[in-house]
């Protein structure tokens, strides 16, 4: 059985992920789908995921008062990771398949644009900067399965960095 503080700060918070995820997407949206390829707007997405983390852990760590083993401190990042990541997912599917569907081919050219710009970058091949294109242009990483696929991948990132914050937070077991 759950403790309902982890049960109850972990749906809030990832509620609270989920909102901040849309708001991120939304954002950008209205103002430039060129930042969907920019770097920062990444480190920034991810550092504001990380603050969360530590304040949803540290709030619950402290609400608890007894011992927060390694399983409560991941159990309570974990449910909030998912109901975050299923909200943005949604928003997704919602934004890029059904509002604006026009954006997700917008978005998989700046993509392609962007994956040949790196490419060239490190210096590869023209065959092997062709051959990367074709991949990307039979592919659509918006269409709602590969959101869905996505979100797999994200809960399972997500995961792994719970586990890390959980070793963190949780309580040293006292020697008696």
């Amino acid at each position: 059985m759950i403790n309902e503080i982890i049960k109850k700060n972990g749906i809030t918070f990832g509620v609270t992920i989920g909102i901040i995820s849309a708001l991120i997407t939304s954002t950008i949206y209205a103002i430039d789908l060129n930042l969907f390829t920019s770097w920062w707007i990444g480190s920034l997405s991810i550092l504001t995921y990380l603050i969360l983390g530590i304040v949803l852990l540290s709030k619950t760590k402290k609400e608890i008062k007894t011992f927060f083993s390694f399983k409560d401190a991941f159990t309570t990042y974990f449910i909030a990771a998912v109901i975050g990541i299923l909200i943005a997912t949604f928003f997704n599917i919602l934004l890029f398949n059904f509002i604006d569907p026009s954006a997700k081919d917008t978005l998989n050219e700046l993509m392609i644009k962007f994956n040949v710009e790196m490419l060239q970058k490190f210096g590869t091949p023209a065959s092997a900067i062709n051959e990367a294109i074709a991949k990307l242009k039979e592919n659509n990483p918006y269409s709602t399965f590969e959101l869905l696929k996505g979100s797999i991948f994200s809960i399972v990132f997500s995961s792994i960095f719970g586990l890390i914050l959980a070793a963190f937070f949780k309580s040293k077991p006292s020697q008696e």
